[in-house]
């Protein structure tokens, strides 16, 4: 009998879509309730310092109930105690479709209130614009993704594709708690789930001369995040001492940072390149002998900030830890390094570290999380500029690779090809880059507008 009622479901499934496309099922509430949701999870303090110090559960109950009206049927799943995540799946009108991911988290980097012009967990609305930690990244997308499926229970939308939404902990630290505990226990539940979209792609990039940019990420550079540990002799500060760990790990530490990284161009490095350029009117050869990157970014003037960070791997120095009184040579010494690798640079980054560090110094991963790629000429990728374009037509959408990385990377795992897509229309002057784990956090109220009905397009008819 299924195979009977296969074709009649397809047909019925392509006038779905079809049908889709000219309907505008965002409607006054929508609007209203992305900005009301993002301002109350702003003020439920989901603030991750690391360690397991954090407590999602309050803001997982919060999407849970307004899930739950919306007529799903959420399941919250808890690794440890409080670091609750949420699962909830909206079935699509072609039982043949891929299903889709939608995942955002729902913990937030630390804030000094003090430094903020607003308490950074007010969520209050002035001049409209939303203020809080977690504006940007990433309870604007939260919010603006339940108000799309509560507006599709008001009005009877159904997707063409069955919908994932998870909601995670834990991705400001390890995603231990969060879409690793997901990925690697509870599979089951992204059944189907082939691709996936996320936060960092789809806000306004102004790139000067009233060029607008939209990046959407289709590659993450891999997280590789090292301790350094030095062991010497301890000994008395005023005595000569050839051992000195302090000392080696200055030295190895130097070398790290100043370290110049060699280009390594992957293909949606590639196509971001060739992207932006043409709208410089630069037509470059990327393979010619002698193709110089720096130079090229030197002509793309602000929108050289989307790619650079993503030519090469990097290795940061970030935190040093050695003795206890100045008198005393202490007998270890330890440093931490932000290191960054590109897609297919993993082997380079290996063993280059090994060089640096020399004999003297000893280096681990403390974490490591693999780079994605994702196809730029995909139809997904497709889709995805078409739903953006058809809201802001004098838009650019381009691809980019982002420099850090998201629950992507543990997704992954299942199979699930990642995109970053939480689109936001942003004035001239908003730096969108710099308000991750920034101060004064913030987020227009008509950039969710613009998102939710993007989002709304883009989920409908994907």
């Amino acid at each position: 009998m299924a195979e009977a009622t296969r074709p009649q479901e397809s047909a019925e499934s392509a006038e779905s879509a079809e049908s889709a496309e000219s309907v505008e099922s965002v409607d006054e509430r929508a609007l209203e309730e992305s900005v009301t949701f993002t301002s109350e999870l702003i003020r439920i303090d989901t603030t991750n310092r690391g360690g397991g110090d954090c407590l999602e559960r309050p803001a997982a109950e919060y999407v849970a109930e307004r899930l739950a009206a919306a007529g799903l049927e959420p399941t919250l799943l808890e690794r440890t105690q409080g670091r609750t995540n949420v699962v909830a799946r909206i079935a699509g009108t072609d039982p043949s479709a891929d299903a889709l991911l939608v995942h955002g988290h729902l913990d937030v980097v630390p804030a000094e209130a003090g430094d903020w012009t607003v308490h950074p967990f007010s969520g209050e609305v002035r001049d409209g614009v939303v203020w809080g930690r977690g504006a940007i990244d990433m309870k604007n997308m939260d919010a603006m993704v339940l108000a799309v499926v509560r507006a599709w229970a008001r009005t009877g939308v159904r997707p063409r594709r069955d919908i994932v939404i998870a909601y995670t902990a834990d991705e400001e630290a390890s995603a231990e708690d969060g879409s690793g505990f997901l990925a690697d226990r509870h599979a089951e539940l992204f059944e189907g789930c082939t691709e996936g979209i996320s936060e960092s792609g789809a806000f306004t990039f102004h790139a000067g001369q009233d060029m607008a940019l939209y990046p959407i990420a289709a590659g993450e550079r891999g997280t590789a995040w090292l301790k350094l540990t030095a062991h010497g002799k301890a000994g008395h500060g005023s005595k000569v001492n050839k051992a000195n760990a302090v000392s080696a790990l200055a030295a190895a530490v130097a070398r790290i940072g100043e370290h110049r990284w060699p280009v390594r161009l992957t293909p949606t490095v590639r196509a971001a390149l060739t992207e932006i350029a043409a709208l410089h009117g630069i037509r470059p050869d990327l393979d010619a002998p002698g193709f110089d990157v720096d130079e090229l970014l030197g002509k793309l003037g602000p929108a050289a900030a989307l790619v650079e960070p993503t030519v090469r791997n990097s290795s940061n120095p970030t935190v040093l830890e050695a003795g206890y009184k100045v008198n005393v040579i202490p007998g270890h010494a330890t440093a931490f390094i932000d290191g960054r690798m590109v897609p297919g640079g993993e082997d380079e980054f290996r063993t280059t570290l090994d060089g640096l560090t020399g004999p003297d110094v000893d280096w681990e991963f403390h974490h490591r999380e693999v780079p994605l790629q994702a196809p730029v000429d995909s139809p997904t990728f497709a889709k995805l500029r078409a739903a953006v374009e058809r809201f802001d037509p004098h838009g650019h959408v381009v691809p980019y690779c982002m420099s850090g990385g998201t629950d992507a990377k543990q997704f992954s795992r299942l199979g699930i090809t990642g995109y970053g897509f939480s689109p936001l229309k942003l004035p001239a002057g908003f730096d969108y880059q710099a308000l991750f784990h920034g101060v004064d956090e913030r987020v227009p109220v008509e950039a969710l507008h613009f998102g939710v009905r993007v989002l709304d397009h883009y989920l409908r008819t994907a």
